[in-house]
């Protein structure tokens, strides 16, 4: 009876503190899990930058307007958003690893989930644009895509 008490106490407790939007990140219980934690999300944030690449180059003016491209690249986008709490909810600071990750994200976890749905939407409107086909409309939902990507990185990237 004592321990069904605990674990209604718990789950009350983690239940209320996800309806109030404090996500709950996990501590590495590792060397070896904080470091693979580091590489798979340093992957994630490689795979963004080779999907943004392109939709920089057009809102530039470097490189033509490709609605596929948009289309794709924003439905890659807003997939990696999705992962993105699964590979950095995992708290790396109490381990010597290589990121550039700043320790805010997991004191101030559910500002960083926020910035995550920034750029689901974000991704979601220019695939939105995109297959609308007005040209005009571009170059502003890219440039959403890159200020959310931008805010991210003003208050969690080194």
């Amino acid at each position: 009876m004592k321990y069904m008490l605990k674990s209604a106490v718990v789950a009350v407790s983690l239940l209320s503190s996800l309806a109030m939007g404090n996500a709950i990140a996990e501590e590495a219980s590792s060397q070896k899990h904080a470091e693979a934690m580091v590489t798979y999300r340093q992957s994630l944030f490689q795979l963004l930058k080779s999907n943004m690449g392109p939709l920089g180059g057009m809102a530039k003016g470097a490189l033509p307007y490709d609605t596929e491209v948009m289309k794709t690249n924003g439905m890659r986008l807003e997939q990696l958003a999705a992962m993105m709490s699964d590979y950095v909810q995992v708290d790396t600071r109490k381990f010597d690893v290589e990121t550039e990750a700043k320790p805010v994200i997991w004191e101030k976890y559910s500002a960083f989930e926020d910035k995550i749905e920034g750029l689901k939407t974000a991704s979601v409107n220019l695939q939105k644009v995109a297959g609308e086909g007005d040209e005009s409309a571009y170059r502003a939902a890219i440039g959403k895509v890159g200020a959310a990507c931008k805010a991210c990185h003003d208050d969690f990237k080194e």
